[in-house]
Formats: C-alpha cells, sequence, structure tokens
C-alpha cells in the first residue's frame, strides 16, 4: 500500500489501524544530537486525543507514546537512525461495526478503498479512519523540536476560528495567539464568549445525532526568509498537499486566499519595510510566502474541515451486494472534528517546515547564522 510516507529530507512512515494493535510512526532523516523531550512529544498527543471532553468521541485512550528506536538511552539526544515511536490502541469495540459493515457509509471511503484493493478494514475505517493521525502528530512534534533548536523563536499555533456559521475571526487578535489561550478551552476557540458560543452549537448537534465542520486558522511565527523551493515544490503547494492528506479537510487558503479576487493589484500587494535591520511587509495578503519561499513573515492559512461523515440519524445507502439499503450508523464519534484537529494542523506544518530546512540545508548549507527572523 503505498502513499504511507511523507517528507524529503525529514521522510515520515505512519502505520497501523484504527481498530489494530497499534498506530506508530518511523521517522527518517532526523538530524543527530538533538535533544528529543519524550514528555513533548506526549503533550501533544494529549491535546489529540479522544475522550478528553464532552465534545469529542467518548472513545478512552491514554495514547501513551513508546520510542522504540533512534535516541540515547543515557542523554536522549537523537542518533541520526530511524526513529519509531508506537501508540498502543487499547479501546477498540469493532463489535460496534459488525451489523452493518457491509454496507457503504456516505461519504466514508468504505467504498473507493474496496474498489482499489478488493477489501477493506472495516473496523473503524482502519487507515482511513483520523486514529492515523495520532502518528502525525507524535512525528510533528517531533520535527517541532528539531526546528526550536535551530530556531528559537519559532512558534506554531493553530485555533478553531469557525464551527458551522459560527465565526469567532472577529473576536480574535490572530497576531497574540497562544496554545494556552487556545486550550484554555476545549472547543481551541481563543474567546471565551465565542467558545461558549461554539460549545453550544456542537452539543445540539450532537444531541441531534448531526455533525457540524468548520475552519482551523494556523500562524507560524518566528519563520526564516528562504524555506520551500521554486515552481513544484513551494512551501504553499507543501503546505495545502499536507493539510489536504488530513482525513476531513475540503480546502486550504494560503494569506489572503479566496479574499483575493476581490482586490485590486495595488490593494492586495505587501510593500516592503526595513526594521531594525529586517526587512519586512506593511501588510501580509501573501501569508509569509512568495513565489513558493518564506519571506520571513508569519506564515498564515486557513484550513476548512467538513462535518463528521458518521451521523447518528438514519441515511439511505448501499451495500457490497449491489442492494440500496438504510443505514442506522451506531458507535462513538466526534460530533465536530476542530478541537481535535489543531493538533494535527501544527504537527503537518511543523513536517513542512522541518522537511523545507533540512532540504535547504542541505543544498546551501546554513544561510542564517545569526539571522533574527521577522517576528522572534
Amino acid at each position: 500500500m503505498s502513499g504511507n510516507t511523507f517528507g524529503h529530507a525529514f521522510r515520515v512512515t505512519t502505520f497501523g489501524e484504527s481498530h489494530g494493535v497499534a498506530i506508530g510512526c518511523v521517522v527518517d532523516g532526523c538530524p543527530p544530537a538533538i535533544p528529543i523531550d519524550l514528555a513533548a512529544i506526549q503533550t501533544a498527543l494529549s491535546r489529540r486525543r479522544p475522550g478528553q471532553s464532552k465534545l469529542v468521541t467518548p472513545r478512552q485512550e491514554a495514547d501513551a507514546v513508546e520510542c522504540l528506536s533512534g535516541l540515547d538511552l543515557e542523554s536522549g539526544r537523537s542518533l541520526g537512525t530511524p526513529i519509531a515511536l508506537v501508540v498502543r490502541n487499547a479501546d477498540q469495540r469493532s463489535t460496534s461495526y459488525a451489523d452493518w459493515h457491509h454496507i457503504y457509509r456516505p461519504s466514508h471511503a468504505d467504498w473507493t478503498y474496496d474498489a482499489k484493493y478488493g477489501l477493506r478494514a472495516w473496523q473503524g475505517g482502519g487507515r482511513a479512519s483520523a486514529r492515523e493521525t495520532t502518528a502525525r502528530v507524535a512525528a510533528g512534534a517531533l520535527a517541532e523540536q528539531v526546528l526550536q533548536a535551530r530556531f528559537p523563536g519559532l512558534q506554531v499555533v493553530a485555533w478553531v476560528e469557525r464551527v458551522h456559521q459560527l465565526d469567532a475571526s472577529a473576536a480574535i487578535e490572530a497576531a497574540t495567539v497562544s496554545r494556552d489561550m487556545v486550550d484554555a478551552h476545549p472547543t481551541r476557540v481563543p474567546d471565551a464568549a465565542m467558545a461558549q458560543r461554539i460549545e453550544e452549537a456542537i452539543l445540539a448537534a450532537k444531541a441531534k445525532g448531526e455533525s457540524l465542520g468548520g475552519v482551523v486558522r494556523l500562524q507560524i511565527r518566528g519563520v526564516p526568509p528562504g524555506l520551500g523551493d521554486p515552481v513544484f515544490d513551494k512551501l504553499d503547494a507543501q503546505l495545502a498537499a499536507a493539510m489536504m492528506s488530513l482525513p476531513a479537510v475540503k480546502g486550504v487558503e494560503i494569506g489572503s486566499g479566496f479574499e483575493a479576487v476581490e482586490m485590486t493589484g495595488s490593494e492586495h500587494n505587501d510593500p516592503f519595510r526595513w526594521e531594525d535591520g529586517n526587512l519586512v511587509t506593511t501588510s501580509n495578503r501573501s501569508g509569509g510566502i512568495q513565489g513558493g519561499i518564506s519571506n520571513g513573515m508569519p506564515i498564515d492559512l486557513r484550513v476548512a474541515f467538513k462535518p463528521t461523515a458518521t451521523v447518528l440519524k438514519p441515511q439511505s445507502s448501499a451495500n457490497d451486494e449491489g442492494e440500496n439499503v438504510p443505514l442506522q450508523a451506531k458507535g462513538r464519534h466526534d460530533p465536530c472534528v476542530l478541537p481535535r484537529a489543531v493538533p494535527i494542523v501544527e504537527a503537518m506544518a511543523s513536517l513542512v517546515l522541518v522537511d523545507a530546512f533540512l532540504r535547504q540545508r542541505g543544498q546551501v548549507g546554513d544561510p542564517w547564522p545569526g539571522l533574527k527572523a521577522n517576528g522572534d
């Protein structure tokens, strides 16, 4: 099964199914002698894990990470060899799917996996399940530590900006958002009033057996200029591909995104200005990327998530015997994926950036001696 490896210089291969023994990843290309804090990786996993609030699936998983290889046992530093991280599954309930595993669930990957491989892991969706993102979060937390070892001022911060028709963007000052602010409420909306309204909306949808989608906003501050490659490997193209690889993602906007079509060129351009020896732009409609290469300004993007495909309302569907049949789904599912998507978006961004950094270093050496990146 191809398509399980991400990155070039920093390569991550994930493995495992939703209801299998474990989920994990192998990271190849991590530079040697980087201090690796497994507790920080565990913190990232705990932000993603199920069962953390009444707003998410009640599946109970501690998501305790184990490192099987790649770290010096005495110092905890990376050896430069493959790092294997694994999380054991503990609370699978495959029987929840047994009665209707022959039915193709609407907007799931049941039919497409069958069409491609001739069989599928129907228990929990297998590799198509969001459970797979556990491994991405572990690898992303590792990548973030590599980045911060070289760029101490780098901050990767995502938050829930919108759920369904409730848009919190006007209430949030994006440049000041921190992870502590994001994690202050289980919705991961860094505004108390909007967080309460969005919580009520999610719980109301849950009570009806429905689900809601929304938007995650991401800002990456302290990014040095020069990351990303021209033409096919543009940094914004890599970020978009990374986000579109996530379950339930249907759209990505970089900087001004679709609002750019409403502007003239002079309105949309980001003027340059020297400040304290740094070249900055007085606006950031480019989202920190120009010509596919980082310009030193904060990278800014939005990721659109569709409503969770599993709903508890009766639906019409079809089975693998050529029949049109009704479907009444059951089981444990997120009524809204947005709160748990935040650390996943951060992880994928970190994986893109560390790969871009190592590729740049491999091509031209380290071009940032003593550089203070804009936003540090």
